[in-house]
């Protein structure tokens, strides 16, 4: 895959193009193409100008890192000082923060150019971004198939090269999923590795701010920028990491043991399931110890999943009545009413789904039968992970049991949509990372994601993995052609 940040950095740092140009550049793409993805909902057209000429003061007196005068994007649910954010919903419009998410703010420091917030499923509740007020992104790679979700307007625009990478939440895949169904690179890090101050709340002990780009080591500069503690975040963790994309090149597998659980293949794509066990095949050929083991535990998962996440989130959008800021209706007759039309119109069908599934687990004479005992299952799998992650070094797993959905598909049911997320789930109820990386294209021309896991703050161990394959193997997944190309 395509590295970008880097020849970019280059490029700035020889005075081969200005932030200023660069930055056009990237805003005339978007002009053009977004029309034809609506992967960004808002834009920030000036202020990344401005942000621009700043980099370039920076460059001028040798003050630069590797992400100053590099454009980026957000999420809509990461806030910014002033720029809309919305969380692709009708309840929170016009809600413009007054304040910088932490991630924003290391970023900026650094001289990064921020180009606008993309789509996203309505407060990241979806596998599809098709939830959005603002309608679905579509896949780059076939604009009849959906990006994934929740992040995929993020993951469209850094498939059309309509940013070189992209900040997104991943509450139960809503990185890596998105990241597999359009051809890109997808980190899941750590739960405490990067603060979450400034990310509007899905479920707060399982939501991660991730990275999405076009290489692993595009994903690893913006990781080791974002990462560390924050005393606005008492979750998140001061660990040394020490500087990850430094670490990559020269690494490789001889040695590493790689844990192949059977459960995460039970019921996948059988073209995906090929394409897996041909990349465990590539890792054991270059002396990587393959370990079979059982992890009856992910049977659970989903389950597990939908319980703490619903709860959670039916805690967390209860501030949301209209008072205090987002949307009101125009006629009502007193406060309960106003409160109860504010939800009703503001939310869409699927939010109001999760908040009656999480308020129903919660309630007096339920909440022992499903809440607490979610609870009690989630420390049994945190266990279960532990204890393989003591005789394996990473785990291998495909990121998704099935490749990007045609537009409007719906499934059987909700439940049955619910199942795409089967793979990626386990990993936000454990606080582990993950990487997703793509390995080839099915028959559909679609591209497959692998998913690389590994223990709590092993990022170093999961990008060296996915930076050895990326490297080595024979990726079938082709870059996109379009937006800016340098």
């Amino acid at each position: 895959m395509r590295e970008i940040i880097a020849p970019l950095s280059k490029m700035l740092a020889d005075k081969e193009i200005s932030s200023v140009e660069l930055t056009q550049k990237y805003i005339s793409a978007i002009e053009n193409d977004n029309k034809k993805y609506n992967a960004y909902v808002s834009t920030t057209f000036d202020k990344a100008l401005e942000n621009a000429k700043t980099a370039d003061e920076m460059i001028a007196k040798g003050e630069s890192t590797a992400l100053t005068g590099i454009p980026m994007t957000l999420k809509d649910n990461i806030c910014s000082d002033g720029d809309l954010t919305t969380c692709a919903s009708k309840i929170l419009t016009g809600f413009r923060p007054y304040y910088d998410a932490t991630v924003w703010s290391k970023l900026k420091a650094q001289g990064a150019v921020m180009l606008g917030k993309t789509n996203m499923d309505e407060f990241a509740m979806g596998s599809t971004s098709e939830t959005s007020v603002y309608g679905a992104p579509l896949n780059p790679r076939n604009v009849n198939h959906v990006t994934g979700g929740s992040s995929g307007g993020g993951a469209a625009a850094v498939c059309a090269n309509l940013a070189p990478y992209a900040l997104g939440s991943d509450t139960g895949g809503s990185v890596r999923q998105p990241a597999s169904f359009c051809g890109i690179v997808g980190l899941k890090p750590t739960y405490g590795a990067v603060s979450r101050y400034g990310l509007i709340a899905y479920g707060s002990s399982l939501d991660q701010i991730g990275v999405m780009a076009n290489s692993v080591k595009d994903t690893a500069v913006v990781f080791d920028t974002i990462s560390g503690v924050d005393p606005h975040d008492q979750t998140s963790v001061d660990f040394d990491f020490g500087n990850i994309c430094e670490s990559l090149d020269g690494v490789d597998v001889k040695g590493l043991k790689i844990g192949i659980a059977k459960e995460y293949f039970e019921g996948i794509n059988p073209e995906i399931k090929e394409a897996i066990d041909s990349a465990v095949k590539f890792f054991e050929d270059n002396g990587a110890e393959i370990i079979d083991i059982s992890l009856p535990v992910l049977q659970q998962a989903l389950p597990v999943y939908y319980i703490i996440a619903c709860a959670e989130a039916s805690s967390n959008l209860g501030r949301y009545d209209g008072i205090r800021y987002g949307y009101r209706p125009d006629n009502f007759n007193d406060v309960e009413e106003m409160i109860l039309k504010t939800r009703t119109e503001g939310f869409g069908d699927e939010v109001k789904r999760r908040i009656m599934l999480g308020t129903y687990v919660l309630s007096s004479g339920y909440y022992d039968a499903y809440y607490k005992k979610a609870c009690l299952l989630r420390e049994n799998l945190i266990a279960d992970f532990d204890e393989i992650f003591n005789t394996c070094d990473v785990l291998i797993a495909p990121t998704a049991p099935n490749t990007a959905f045609p537009l409007n598909y719906k499934g059987a049911s909700p439940v049955d949509m619910y199942l795409s997320d089967i793979a990626t789930v386990p990993i936000n109820i454990t606080g582990v990372p993950a990487i997703s990386v793509p390995i080839k294209n099915d028959s559909n021309e679609l591209p497959i994601g692998m998913q690389i896991i590994g223990k709590k703050f092993s990022e170093k161990t999961i990008m060296q993995t996915a930076y050895f394959y990326e490297k080595n193997a024979d990726i079938q997944v082709k870059d996109f052609e379009g937006g800016v190309v340098l």
